[in-house]
C-alpha cells in the first residue's frame, strides 16, 4: 500500500521564504536554510523549494541557495522556478536537488519534459500546474509565470499530456485556494488524481489538520503540500502526521 506524504514548501523570493494569498500580498516567512533544517528534523517526507519570481523576472533559480538548503537535508528535495533547459536541470540536480519542477517552461516547451525524463528518468521530473477555475471553460485553466498569465490549456488534459511526455509526478496548486486556509480544492485534485497514473501532490489551502485528511482521502492526493500553516507554526509536520495516523491514513 502506497504511503501518503506530507511536504512543506518554501516559496523563495530574493533569498527569503515568503507566503501570500492567491499568489499576491507576499510577506516574509524566514530563512530557507533554517526552515529546511526544521522540517527535516520534524519528519517531513520531502521538501519543495520554488523560486517564485524566477520565471516572471526571466532569470535562473538561485543555485547557491539551493546548495545551502540541500546541505541541511536528508530527505528528497524538489526545486522549481526559472528552469528552462536541460542544462538548467543539470545545475539544479548537481546543486543537491533530487527532482526538478517545471511549470512555465513545460507549458511553453512541452518537449522539455521528455528531454528531462529521458536524460534523468521520470522520477526526477515534476510538472507543476497552477490551476484556477474558469467559468467560461467550465473547468480549471492552466496559468504560468507565477500565476500571472492565463493559457489556453485545461488542467486535466494538460496533466495527462505531461505524464504522457514523461512527468513522474504532478504538483497541483489551486490558485483559488492558495493561502486562504479554507481547505484544499478537493474537486480539482480528485479530477487530476483520477486522470493520471503518477502521484499527485495537492497544494493550496491547508488551514488545519483536517484539511490534510480530506485531500488525502476524498481528494485522492498522494501527498499534501503546505506552507504558511507550517512556517507560522500553526501546526507542525509531526502533529499533522500523528493526526493522520490516528485517522487510519497510511503515512511514512
Amino acid at each position: 500500500m502506497i504511503t501518503k506524504r506530507i511536504i512543506p514548501c518554501l516559496d523563495v523570493k530574493d533569498g527569503r521564504v515568503v507566503k501570500g494569498i492567491q499568489f499576491v500580498e507576499l510577506r516574509d516567512a524566514g530563512d530557507p536554510v533554517e526552515l529546511a533544517r526544521v522540517y527535516d528534523e520534524q519528519g517531513a517526507d520531502e521538501l519543495v523549494f520554488l523560486d517564485i519570481s524566477a520565471s516572471h523576472e526571466g532569470r535562473k533559480t538561485m543555485v547557491d541557495v539551493v546548495k545551502a538548503v540541500a546541505s541541511e537535508l536528508a530527505i528528497p528535495f524538489t526545486v522549481g522556478g526559472g528552469i528552462h533547459s536541460l542544462d538548467d536541470m543539470k545545475k539544479i540536480l548537481r546543486a543537491g536537488a533530487d527532482k526538478v519542477s517545471l511549470n512555465t517552461a513545460a507549458v511553453n516547451h512541452p518537449s522539455l519534459i521528455t528531454e528531462g525524463a529521458e536524460y534523468f528518468g521520470s522520477q526526477c521530473m515534476v510538472v507543476a500546474i497552477d490551476a484556477k477555475y474558469d467559468e467560461e471553460l467550465g473547468s480549471w485553466r492552466v496559468y504560468t509565470h507565477g500565476g500571472r498569465v492565463a493559457t489556453e490549456k485545461e488542467v486535466v488534459s494538460w496533466a495527462k499530456e505531461a505524464v504522457e511526455r514523461g512527468a513522474g509526478e504532478i504538483l497541483l496548486t489551486s490558485m483559488d485556494s492558495d493561502g486562504e486556509k479554507k481547505g484544499y480544492d478537493v474537486a480539482l485534485t480528485k479530477a487530476v488524481s483520477e486522470a493520471v497514473t503518477v502521484p499527485v501532490i495537492a497544494s493550496g489551502g491547508a488551514g488545519k489538520k483536517e484539511d490534510f485528511l480530506e485531500i488525502l482521502t476524498e481528494g485522492k492526493a498522494d501527498a499534501a503540500l503546505a506552507a504558511s500553516i507550517f512556517h507560522y507554526k500553526e501546526t507542525s509536520v509531526q502533529e499533522v502526521k500523528h493526526f493522520l495516523q490516528l485517522q487510519g491514513v497510511n503515512i511514512r
